[in-house]
């Protein structure tokens, strides 16, 4: 059942459920013949690799995307420590707002995925120069990838539902240094999983945390069959302390499905009176500028108490108070206190948590998800037009910047295309200009489903044959220039 909405000035922003319903032993049903782990950078005659870790197969980027440069990272940065899928990596340099497209199929239209993008600069280009460049899923801005130092591998994590059988992840050039990527994995999620990334949202990781863990512990696949990656949180300092179990912690809902392991370290306060709890700044961007965030909680208490011992203590949102009456943690049980729509501040989050007055033991608290929300309402072109003009620049190997949504969004639309926008419907491609643009062979007949097409300028290229009278039913075309042909 669900227990405590948070103050009613507060309601109208967010509300945080407790899920306490009855226990579901609950266990994802997932192959990871499902998944999909690119290594960007591998040479084209690569077969790819197994990770000695997770034992997943890796393969490289090779039809993934026709752009961009295979490159090492310095020697100096090679590690025996380091994963294979740090070694290379693949750059795009171009001019400034240059899109540069990876398109992974294969998917199932409808369905949830996780999406996790990976960077190491390594000072691969011998230049010592830490880009800054964005990510985009489809249409739709992801996050600004900001590279803080040369060793420092960087993970950029998206939950979202996928429209088609395929996604494009791009990365733009912002005029900030050269975009590049080390890999790119997909993980397909159970679609009640992580209810607030829905088809008008999806979730941004900003951090994911295993309190308790020792720092060499990292949580992630067979233990978590997503493939999440949990890092560990072990204060060093006097105030706190850990407590943990071996035996199975089970989830008692089917919204999160923290992992046992996760489960099976928690951290307290040393000081049984002492609230405690962690604090994050919301991440700002240029396109983002107070972006929302909704945060899991999980708790499960690991220690069987004696009958004169209380657990229980008050959750405070940045002093709000979170839950009525005291929260008791259930043994080898998780709950998760969460935010179903996302808050706003311009200040610090904090959350806090203090013992009751009639508890003798201190709070507790197991791990935790933050997540930053992006709108994932982005209109991409009409699909039929997309295949058409996809077909056109396959057959004419068609030499222009031509990666990712052809119309959409309209800063980075290909070049030589005119695109009329609509306010509740997908853009229609309206003029195409490929004159000079070394055109050879017959005229395709896939120009005939642009049926939007008000103009055609095939001029000065080396097109043979004839006109397809195909072209005839473009009711809209009014233009239509092949001069300096061989038609």
């Amino acid at each position: 059942m669900e227990r405590g909405p948070w103050p009613r000035a507060m309601a109208a922003r967010w509300l945080l459920l407790l899920l306490l319903g009855p226990a579901l032993q609950v266990h994802a049903q997932l192959d990871s013949s499902d998944f999909i782990s690119i290594d960007c950078g591998l040479p084209e005659t690569s077969t790819g690799f197994t990770d000695n870790v997770t034992k997943l197969s890796y393969v490289p980027d090779t039809g993934f995307t026709d752009a961009g440069t295979n490159h090492n990272i310095s020697a100096e940065y090679v590690t025996a420590s380091l994963p294979m899928n740090w070694h290379t990596l693949r750059s795009f340099s171009g001019d400034r707002d240059a899109r540069s497209c990876y398109t992974v199929g294969d998917l199932v239209s409808g369905l949830k995925y996780l999406i996790r993008a990976m960077f190491m600069y390594g000072n691969y280009d011998n230049l010592n120069r830490l880009p800054i460049f964005d990510l985009y899923l489809g249409v739709n801005y992801w996050q600004t990838v900001n590279i803080s130092a040369t060793d420092e591998m960087m993970i950029y994590e998206i939950i979202s539902i996928i429209s088609d059988d395929h996604v494009q992840v791009c990365l733009v050039d912002t005029g900030s240094g050269t975009p590049f990527i080390s890999s790119l994995d997909l993980r397909p999620l159970k679609n009640n999983l992580y209810p607030q990334s829905d088809e008008s949202q999806g979730l941004v990781l900003s951090d994911r945390r295993n309190f308790g863990a020792s720092d060499s512990v990292i949580v992630r696949y067979p233990d978590d069959p997503y493939h999440r990656i949990w890092m560990p949180l072990l204060s060093k300092t006097a105030e706190w302390s850990v407590i943990s179990t071996d035996n199975i912690v089970e989830n008692r809902s089917n919204s999160f499905e923290a992992p046992s392991a996760v489960m099976q370290t928690a951290v307290m306060p040393t000081d049984p009176s002492s609230a405690f709890g962690f604090i994050w700044n919301a991440q700002s961007s240029a396109k983002n500028h107070m972006p929302g965030y909704v945060c899991m909680v999980y708790l499960a208490e690991l220690q069987h108490l004696p009958r004169n011992t209380v657990r229980q203590f008050n959750i405070y949102l940045n002093g709000e108070l979170g839950y009525s009456g005291g929260y008791t943690p259930s043994y080898l049980f998780t709950d998760v206190i969460y935010s179903d729509k996302p808050f706003y501040s311009s200040h610090p989050y904090n959350i806090s948590m203090n013992a009751t007055k009639t508890s003798t033991l201190p709070p507790i608290m197991n791990a935790a998800e933050i997540f930053s929300v992006v709108s994932t309402t982005g209109t991409a072109t009409i699909a039929q037009e997309v295949a058409a003009i996809t077909a056109v620049r396959d057959t004419y190997k068609v030499k222009k910047n031509w990666m990712g949504d052809p119309c959409a969004p309209k800063k980075y639309a290909w070049d030589g295309l005119r695109c009329k926008y609509f306010e509740s419907s997908p853009p229609s491609v309206t003029g195409l200009n490929l004159s000079s643009s070394g055109l050879s062979g017959n005229v395709s007949f896939s120009f005939a489903n642009l049926k939007g097409l008000q103009y055609l300028d095939l001029s000065s290229n080396n097109l043979t044959g004839s006109i397809p009278e195909i072209l005839s039913q473009l009711s809209l075309l009014t233009l239509l220039d092949f001069t300096g042909n061989q038609i």
